[in-house]
């Protein structure tokens, strides 16, 4: 997994992404906070509304938004320092955090169960988790469904090596999972919802009762030591984007659907099962990341132990 924190992987990662766009032109004394996020959710209705921009002027700061395809790849521009904000799933910043990363969480939205599963053709034999054995399941590396896929197998009396798993971003898993080469598909939304209502993707099981699927917001650390207002109205502005598409979820996915590429009414779909708002990171939430963490290293995905502890902003009460 080191491998994946390099700097190399890095640049090769962005000579596939967009460029940084800054909106709107910065004055000569206006410090720029550079903010990662993916092809999906409130961040794209933050980012095209100026809400962020509006948010940060009086404190100074312009904002440069760069996407990227996964968490992974967010926070490895993290760890390279071309990142100061950004939000991914549980796994990445465990990842990452191993990797040395300088990451700090700075909140998380609520767990969300229903926006990630395991899925099979719709003609596919398979019928349950149990049946994977020996099976190819298609996923992200070191993305939230990783851990899905573990505690799936592992409730359905499945280890981790019973299974071989193919590491594919979700565009190549997809077309894997079209083409036959891959039997089943651990992904999240929005491209589970794409896949369950063009292809008719079928889930063997989603998160509930099995993980939490939380979403966290991830800062670079002396960023987010020397900008802490900063970091709150980043928070601020994503909690009223996010109060906004709650109640708002039919005129959000209209919104998206041009920016993301995939049709309204899928993207209804998968805002229907999102958790909404920014919480405060907890004691309880530390806990549950611990477990994911110390799971992790049991199975050898990551070189060493963590302390989720390590990597919280000061203050925090555990």
């Amino acid at each position: 997994m080191t491998s994946l924190w390099t700097r190399r992987s890095f640049l090769a990662a962005a000579s596939a992404m967009p460029l940084a766009i800054t909106l709107g032109p910065a004055r000569a004394d206006t410090k720029v906070v550079r903010v990662g996020y993916q092809k999906y959710g409130t961040f794209l209705l933050l980012k095209a509304r100026g809400n962020l921009e509006r948010k940060l002027e009086p404190l100074g700061f312009s904002v440069s938004w760069t996407e990227f395809p996964g968490g992974p790849q967010l926070l490895e521009a993290l760890n390279v320092g071309a990142l100061d904000f950004g939000i991914t799933g549980e796994a990445p910043p465990i990842f990452a955090q191993a990797a040395g990363a300088p990451l700090v969480y700075v909140g998380n939205e609520p767990a969300a169960p229903l926006s990630e599963a395991i899925l099979v053709p719709k003609d596919s034999p398979l019928k349950s988790v149990a049946e994977l054995k020996g099976k190819k399941v298609g996923l992200n590396k070191g993305s939230n469904v990783h851990y899905l896929l573990v505690k799936a197998l592992e409730k359905a009396g499945l280890a981790y090596t019973d299974i071989e798993p193919v590491f594919l971003p979700p565009s190549d898993a997809r077309a894997a999972f079209e083409h036959g080469d891959i039997d089943a598909w651990a992904i999240w939304d929005p491209f589970q919802a794409a896949a369950e209502v063009a292809i008719e993707a079928r889930q063997l099981t989603n998160g509930e009762g099995i993980v939490s699927n939380r979403q966290f917001y991830l800062g670079e650390k002396s960023f987010t030591e020397a900008n802490p207002a900063a970091v709150d109205a980043i928070l601020a502005s994503i909690n009223e984007i996010d109060a906004w598409a709650k109640d708002n979820v039919e005129q959000a996915a209209k919104e998206l659907a041009p920016v993301v590429g995939i049709p309204a009414p899928v993207l209804k779909l998968a805002l229907g099962r999102q958790a909404w708002n920014v919480q405060p990171i907890t004691a309880e939430t530390v806990a549950a990341q611990q477990q994911i963490a110390d799971t992790f290293h049991k199975l050898g995905l990551i070189p060493k132990p963590i302390k989720i502890a390590d990597a919280l902003r000061p203050g925090v009460a555990l």
